[in-house]
Formats: C-alpha cells, sequence, structure tokens
C-alpha cells in the first residue's frame, strides 16, 4: 500500500533506456538530414556537369584551393561520392528503423509495467 508511490528499479532502467534510444533516434535522424542534404549537393552538381561539354574549364575545391580538373574526372568523384553517401543514407536507414523498433517496443513494456503495478494495487 504504502509502496505504490515507487518506482521499481526494472521499471527506472527501461526509463533510462528508453531516453537513451530517444536520444540515438535523434542523432540519427540528424545525420541522415545532413548526408541527404550532400547527396542533393552532388546531384545537382553533376546534373551541372551533365550540360557542360568535354572543354570545359572546371575548379575542384581542395582544401583552401580551387584546382582546374577534368570534367570526367570530376563526374567520377562525384559519382563515387554519391554512392558512398547513398550507402551511408541505406545505413542510417536501416539503423533508425531497428532503434525505432526497439523504442516501441520498449515502450510498450513500459506501458504493460506501469499498468500492471498500479492496475493490481487498485484491483483489489
Amino acid at each position: 500500500m504504502s509502496g505504490s508511490g515507487e518506482i521499481p528499479p526494472v521499471v527506472q532502467n527501461q526509463l533510462a533506456q528508453l531516453q537513451q534510444l530517444k536520444f540515438q533516434l535523434e542523432a540519427v535522424g540528424r545525420q541522415k538530414i545532413q548526408v541527404e542534404a550532400l547527396l542533393r549537393d552532388i546531384e545537382k552538381a553533376l546534373k551541372e556537369l551533365d550540360k557542360l561539354d568535354e572543354n570545359s574549364v572546371i575548379y575542384r575545391t581542395v582544401g583552401e584551393l580551387l584546382i582546374k580538373a577534368g570534367k570526367t574526372e570530376v563526374q567520377k568523384d562525384l559519382s563515387e561520392k554519391k554512392e558512398t553517401y547513398d550507402l551511408r543514407l541505406k545505413t542510417l536507414e536501416r539503423q533508425e528503423e531497428r532503434v525505432q523498433k526497439r523504442y516501441q517496443q520498449l515502450q510498450q513494456q513500459l506501458q504493460e509495467a506501469l499498468s500492471g503495478t498500479s492496475g493490481g494495487t487498485l484491483g483489489a
């Protein structure tokens, strides 16, 4: 009767896990946004490169410098970066899905635990 206000250690642990999963979801979401922005930039650059002929002068950034480069070389580098970012995005999406699933499972377990403890004392 008097212990109804206390949260069992198991539930406290689950609450801590839930909070940690929430932070993970937020971090993965931020990373996804960054990768999606990088992909959009690369796709725009590739579209612009397609409009140019082979003799066009192209410069690429290397640190603080702009270096003259060939169209084919730049297209190849950008395509490789795009491939890498596509893979990274897929990885982040899978990670987000797993964390979201675990978050929902833990949330449901907590709801059951909390309703079970309050329901048991009220039903008596």
